[in-house]
């Protein structure tokens, strides 16, 4: 791949992405695939004016060894290292960048019960520290190609050119061409319009069709709102975008308000094992019900991590016609899969998703109907023939999708 596009996707990812100001502290964490990049991430962050750029680097087998030879004691445990990790974040507003090249096959073979109640056992140690951040501090998710990734994308050649092929995909998908930068300012521009056409409508609930035995309605927040694209920082109020790419439109449902069955349309990449060919049926807005036909015991220890673990926590809409899904690509990724297609998610709610949220508590936003888990998990529902109608306060029936796409 081009150094010089390389430079651009580097300089869209912290400008743009992260948009790191002068003084601030970023955390990178990456794993081993794709060091000269990730070399030139750190700079852009300097050039930016960072006064500190830290590196966490890890190997998914070595994460794997972990799982098998630890304890469940001691994988639950929460150390003063973390502790400490955790408040320096809170204390300096730490930015945040994953850059995502996990092998979606990574984990197979580990115990996916121990790593659940691991997870569990740690939860309400992080939990105070990531609501005490939430919409303070900037944070973004992008993606490198690793060796094992590419080559589950693109079977069957020399590891060297799947790896090329993934850049390429990764980068067109990210609008890295002439100027990335003014690319982004007009799409955030058009997922703004969408947002506002989907508000002003007022709209209490969506129903979901597929021919794929999609037959589903999710209830809307009576105070919630449709938001996409970039975001902006409480206090500091500094605009950054979350996740590059990004197509979706979305909010949160009412907690406990959701009937009917959603069939997946694209496997899901869950703690490094592929559930594959599944769906879910929901009754007064809960979990009742699950199939894969891969990996189905993964899903069901998904969906009772706790509680929250069973409703919804996010609608998203993405046109089918998307610029991923265009690729015809199965990245087996929820960071792109999520954004070719209609997706929901399982799991913790967004605040930022209601009205007047930054003067509400934790505690009030979560009796207003934003859910509360430990997880949030995406899974992609989008299909050609998908059409979705919102029902609006006085009743009236909008079509807001036809056939995968926007209708408005």
């Amino acid at each position: 791949m081009q150094k010089e596009r390389l430079q651009k996707y580097a300089e869209l990812i912290v400008k743009c992405g992260l948009n790191v100001k002068a003084g601030q502290e970023v955390i990178v964490r990456c794993e081993l695939d794709q060091p000269e990049f990730v070399a030139m991430v750190v700079e852009e962050c300097y050039k930016c004016g960072a006064e500190r750029v830290k590196v966490e680097w890890s190997y998914m087998p070595i994460t794997k060894l972990s799982y098998n030879y630890r304890s469940l004691e001691s994988l639950s445990d929460f150390t003063e290292v973390e502790k400490a990790e955790w408040e320096r974040k809170l204390d300096k507003l730490t930015c945040m960048l994953w850059l995502d090249s996990d092998d979606p096959d990574g984990l197979n073979g580990t115990d996916s019960e121990k790593i659940a109640k691991a997870n569990v056992a740690r939860f309400p140690f992080i939990k105070p520290y990531r609501e005490a951040l939430t919409s303070k501090y900037q944070w973004c998710i992008a993606a490198v190609p690793g060796k094992e990734w590419a080559q589950k994308i693109f079977p069957g050649i020399p590891a060297d050119e799947a790896i090329e092929k993934l850049w390429e995909a990764i980068l067109s998908t990210s609008r890295v061409d002439d100027d990335p930068i003014a690319a982004w300012k007009k799409h955030n521009e058009n997922l703004a319009r969408h947002c506002k056409l989907l508000n002003d409508f007022n709209l209490v609930s969506l129903e979901y069709k597929s021919a794929n035995g999609t037959d589903f309605k999710v209830g809307l927040n009576p105070i919630g709102k449709f938001v996409g694209g970039g975001e902006t920082t409480l206090g500091k109020k500094i605009y950054f975008n979350p996740n590059i790419p990004s197509e979706e439109v979305f909010t949160s449902p009412m907690r406990g308000v959701a009937d009917g069955k959603v069939v997946a349309t694209k496997p899901l990449s869950y703690q490094g094992k592929l559930i594959e060919n599944f769906w879910m049926r929901f009754e007064n807005g809960k979990v009742v019900e699950v199939y894969a036909e891969k990996n189905q015991d993964v899903l069901e220890k998904m969906v009772s991590m706790d509680e929250g673990a069973a409703y919804l926590g996010e609608v998203a809409l993405i046109a089918y016609d998307s610029p991923i899904n265009n690729t015809g690509i199965l990245f087996y990724n929820t960071l792109f899969d999520e954004n070719a297609s209609c997706h929901l998610a399982v799991g913790r709610g967004f605040n930022e998703c209601l009205h007047g949220f930054e003067n509400m508590t934790v505690e009030e936003c979560h009796k207003a109907g934003i859910n509360e888990s430990m997880i949030h998990v995406d899974f992609m529902i989008g299909s050609k023939d998908m059409d979705i109608v919102g029902v609006t306060k006085d009743g009236k029936r909008v079509q807001i999708f036809k056939n995968g796409n926007w209708a408005i």
